[in-house]
């Protein structure tokens, strides 16, 4: 936990770039989120520049890349700043991977419910419980 899909495009693909994006993406869940690396899933995926627009452009045409990062949390375990702070380094942090980026790249923290998440067969809310009896 958690789950980090993160899809993006650059003018400038390299070897190692794909496993770059994804420990980058683990690596600001834990500074900023504050979540185990241990139990940190990503799923980094370069898309085809022809496949990529932003309002009818690829952006790699104007020599920019963008991205789209969807990490799942457990609702209630950051706070607006946190969420905050870790949208900002995914981006600076992207941009240092990728090249310029077009400002249209985006970042979700998709906070979900503790009954309705989790890993290993266990919601989150029940491995809060048995961790926490009584």
């Amino acid at each position: 936990m958690p789950m980090i899909g993160i899809r993006y495009v650059t003018p400038s693909p390299r070897p190692g770039l794909q496993a770059e994006v994804a420990a980058l993406a683990a690596r600001l869940a834990a500074e900023h989120l504050g979540k185990d690396p241990g139990v940190t899933a990503v799923l980094a995926e370069p898309a085809r520049s022809e496949d990529w627009f932003i309002a009818g452009q690829r952006p790699t045409e104007a020599g920019l890349g963008a991205f789209w990062i969807d990490i799942k949390v457990t609702a209630g375990t950051n706070t607006k700043a946190e969420t905050t702070r870790f949208v900002a380094a995914a981006f600076t942090g992207m941009a240092g991977l990728l090249g310029p980026l077009h400002e249209e790249s985006y970042v979700l923290v998709h906070a979900a419910d503790g009954d309705a998440y989790g890993y290993g067969g266990r919601t989150q809310n029940g491995r809060w419980a048995a961790a926490n009896p009584g």
